[in-house]
């Protein structure tokens, strides 16, 4: 009983000495502590170097990809105001964003489409009318003209910033009532009159046809592009004058975010990007890491992260951060993954600031929603994530815990920046737990300033960070 109870009081006093030392305490810690936090877990395996996406120099001085990559700014959000002036909108956004940090804006369609001044772009018509033809009820698209559209490609070339076309090729629409011989109907297939003169399509060009009755999937009742008819690959992706080099080459879009890529497949995109080049990324809406993976390596894509963005919705509006744990494509395949916290078909997520703490400071390419950064959320604290994502988030991702509410995850640095590790917290308390670091006897800060602890980690490496209720703190070397 007396051996019973002398080991009793000893492990209590380590208990308390654990939980009431300071973060500035030298004092080892003891083997049960190790045991009991010892849980890190390597979630990626790769050389260490950012997500790129071609960004390396700036003859102009302005943005440049730094340590940990880029950043994409999906520039619109459903029914942004009509009236043709959203390009110049933008236009005035553009060296903010540049000087923020970021270094890419996602664009949505360009071209005229069925709907006129009214439409979003992804019922397209003529992918050769960028607002300069007078064509289904208006000259201008929702957007502005294409002199609108050219000034703010140049302005935002001027701020070295990549600008990507959103790209819809499952399906057109706005066509001309034609007899189909395919179907024994009249449909609305006959695109011959289109107002540019380019790519001139019938019902030869749309699913059923002579090739095939249907391909991946269509789309809300518009006529089914076949991808598989010579004169639709010539139009998109093979003439020096067809609709991905014109983009390219003409209009200077950097890259391309390819719409509904379920319907359709792969190869389309592999296709493209051989003949055309640029950045590329597909929605493939799926939650399936196996699905999303496939389609990526297939496609010679990156992919937008539905598996993630699922996860940390259940994860953070659910109060499970241990689902964080999870496979998705950042971890599977980190230099094919686009992150992302919403964007303009779906906005779940509620704890936002969360979720944005989450992928700035992880592995993948980022997406800032506009909505969240110039209206919903806080600006300040979005240009701070960026800031930690380009300058911190390097190398692989190690997780060092986990619980309902607490997430802690290690980045481990590449090329000579130390990386970070990042805390959150979705509990109504503040938090503070030992982790393990790479770093002997250095002094460590949180970058977010959340915290004004300044710890110094110990010669094993490990130190003790905390984290403010329903919030994140950042930590690396003070320097």
């Amino acid at each position: 009983m007396k051996i019973k109870k002398i080991k009793f009081y000893l492990l209590a006093s380590l208990f308390i000495g654990f939980y009431s030392c300071n973060p500035n305490d030298e004092l080892q810690k003891t083997s049960t502590e190790l045991i009991v936090h010892d849980k890190v877990v390597d979630v990626t395996h790769h050389d260490g170097h950012p997500f790129s996406t071609g960004i390396t120099t700036s003859t102009t001085g302005k943005y440049v990809a730094n340590p940990g990559g880029g950043v994409m700014m999906q520039a619109f959000y459903w029914d942004v105001p009509a009236g043709g002036n959203w390009w110049n909108t933008l236009s005035t956004k553009v060296t903010d964003w540049a000087n923020a940090g970021i270094g890419s804006i996602w664009l949505p369609p360009v071209s005229k489409a069925q709907n006129g001044a009214y439409s979003m772009g992804y019922d397209p018509t003529d992918y050769f009318d960028f607002g300069d033809y007078n064509q289904n009820g208006t000259i201008e698209t929702r957007f502005g003209s294409k002199t609108e559209l050219v000034s703010l490609i140049t302005k935002a070339h001027t701020e070295n910033m990549q600008v990507y076309a959103d790209m819809v090729l499952n399906h057109n629409s706005g066509g001309q009532l034609e007899n189909n011989p395919y179907t024994g109907t009249q449909t609305y297939t006959n695109f011959t009159g289109v107002a540019s003169g380019k790519f001139p399509r019938t019902s030869a060009d749309f699913y059923k046809n002579a090739y095939a009755n249907n391909d991946e999937g269509a789309f809300g009742g518009f006529p089914d592009l076949a991808h598989v008819t010579p004169n639709v690959q010539n139009w998109l992706w093979l003439r020096t004058d067809g609709v991905g080099k014109y983009y390219k080459n003409i209009m200077k879009f950097d890259g391309w975010r390819f719409d509904y890529v379920k319907g359709f497949g792969s190869w389309v995109i592999k296709d493209w990007n051989s003949n055309v080049g640029g950045f590329s990324v597909g929605e493939l809406w799926d939650s399936n890491v196996n699905t999303l993976n496939d389609w990526a390596n297939s496609a010679n894509s990156s992919v937008f992260d539905f598996a993630c963005y699922y996860k940390m919705n259940d994860a953070f509006d659910g109060n499970n951060l241990n689902l964080l744990n999870d496979d998705m494509m950042w971890k599977r395949n980190p230099y094919k993954a686009v992150t992302f916290v919403t964007n303009h078909d779906t906005d779940e997520i509620w704890k936002k600031e969360l979720a944005y703490a989450y992928i700035l400071t992880h592995e993948g390419y980022p997406t800032i929603f506009y909505r969240d950064y110039e209206e919903w959320l806080n600006k300040t604290k979005l240009n701070n994530l960026i800031w930690i994502h380009n300058n911190k988030a390097t190398g692989t991702t190690s997780i060092l815990y986990t619980d309902n509410d607490q997430y802690i995850a290690r980045r481990n640095g590449y090329n000579g920046n130390p990386g970070l590790i990042v805390y959150i917290n979705n509990s109504s308390t503040w938090q503070e737990r030992w982790i393990p670091t790479n770093w002997v006897n250095a002094q460590i800060k949180d970058f977010t300033g959340n915290s004004t602890w300044l710890p110094t980690t110990q010669g094993d490496k490990w130190v003790k960070i905390q984290c403010p209720p329903n919030g994140y703190s950042v930590w690396s070397i003070n320097m």
